[in-house]
């Protein structure tokens, strides 16, 4: 169905209605030309929890922001009878949305559960992802797997804890517990280093739609969801490349696990964010969007340049700032092997035979003042 449209605003919950198996999905868009960017929020948030960094990205790129269903805006249908609230079901609903409302393949940019989102949507979906960014990735604690990694008592106390919440009538009033302004501010401020940003506005941003009839059901539903993947299972099946940025003060996932996501190919780049907490797009927006910003640009890019590479053609090799910026400042080199993601180089200036990915290196006429002698070849 064709979304309705409305005024761009942060205080306005729902300003487009797309609808997906019968649902309603809230999202907002920005931005009328650039490359396609879709932000994916975490547990309890809303597609409001990126006002901060929709206007700036809006500048260069098109910008979509879903509430996925269950959170937000969008539809809380009744979990188990009418939808199962999974990663699975999430990955659907995005590809769906990059399909019918996007119009294109798109960079997925998550933050916590939507991070496994966005990877999810882009295993599932692999024609309709660019590229995936990572905010503070869900480690996924309470995993049913992750339980043997937990002392005796947290691993029965946690599987009773979930046990019980499935009591309709208690969970119910735990969720009426949690779900008050002073004790979200008090579960944001244990989140943010920076308490400065738990303002007011974020305290309503998530307290508005808790206060929807399903709100309780898909929040207890989700905490007693403790199947699925995990990060790593979803990591080795990338069909794309990755960026993450992790919050190092994230009192909730410890940076030193996410640090060994790093070792799988498709990640290109971990930016540890310093003093950030587990919503770096909301708490240090201003160092988020250049990062997001500055690498998708830089990805879109590529990706026009790229053409054919063959062993022998000469390419110019780009320089890559801590921002994640490249400089292209003539260094060049003389393909040697070339792969599907990386490329081999012999490059001059007697730096030898090194490997780049093929977003680092671009196609130029071959050289008339050749300095291999120079170097020693």
């Amino acid at each position: 169905m064709a979304p309705e449209l409305a005024q761009f605003s942060a205080t306005n919950a729902c300003p487009y209605v797309w609808t997906w198996q019968g649902h309603r999905i809230c999202y907002q868009h920005s931005g009328d030309a650039g490359p396609a960017v879709v932000l994916i929020h975490g547990f309890g948030a809303s597609w409001r929890h990126w006002r901060k960094n929709i206007p700036f990205l809006a500048q260069h790129c098109r910008v979509f922001a879903l509430d996925l269903i269950g959170f937000g805006g969008s539809a809380k249908p009744t979990p188990d009878r009418e939808i199962c609230y999974t990663f699975e079901t999430w990955g659907q609903l995005v590809g769906d949305f990059c399909r019918e409302v996007v119009g294109e393949a798109a960079f997925l940019v998550g933050n916590s559960i939507g991070c496994v989102v966005a990877m999810q949507a882009a295993v599932d979906h692999p024609e309709l992802a660019r590229a995936v960014v990572l905010l503070n990735c869900s480690l996924r604690l309470l995993h049913d797997r992750r339980r043997a990694e937990l002392p005796w008592f947290k691993r029965v106390g946690s599987g009773y804890l979930q046990k019980i919440l499935g009591w309709p009538w208690l969970g119910r009033t735990f969720f009426q517990q949690i779900a008050q302004p002073a004790t979200v501010r008090k579960i944001l401020c244990q989140a943010y280093r920076d308490t400065s940003a738990v303002t007011d506005e974020l305290v309503e941003i998530l307290m508005e739609p808790a206060r929807d009839p399903g709100a309780a059901d898909v929040f207890l539903a989700f905490t007693r969801y403790s199947q699925g993947p995990l990060p790593e299972d979803l990591f080795p099946k990338l069909p794309c490349p990755a960026m993450i940025l992790w919050g190092a003060a994230d009192p909730w996932e410890p940076i030193e696990r996410g640090l060994a996501f790093e070792q799988y190919p498709a990640v290109e780049r971990f930016v540890n964010l310093e003093g950030v907490g587990h919503c770096p797009q909301d708490e240090a927006p201003k160092q988020v969007n250049y990062l997001l910003r500055d690498w998708i640009l830089w990805k879109a890019a590529a990706k026009q340049q790229h053409s054919p590479l063959s062993i022998g053609d000469w390419v110019e090799i780009a320089v890559v700032r801590p921002d994640g910026d490249p400089i292209w400042n003539g260094l060049r080199g003389q393909v040697e092997q070339v792969g599907d993601r990386a490329v081999t180089v012999r490059v001059e200036q007697g730096q030898g035979i090194r490997h780049f990915y093929r977003e680092d290196v671009r196609a130029i006429e071959p050289p008339t003042d050749l300095e291999w002698e120079k170097d020693g070849e």
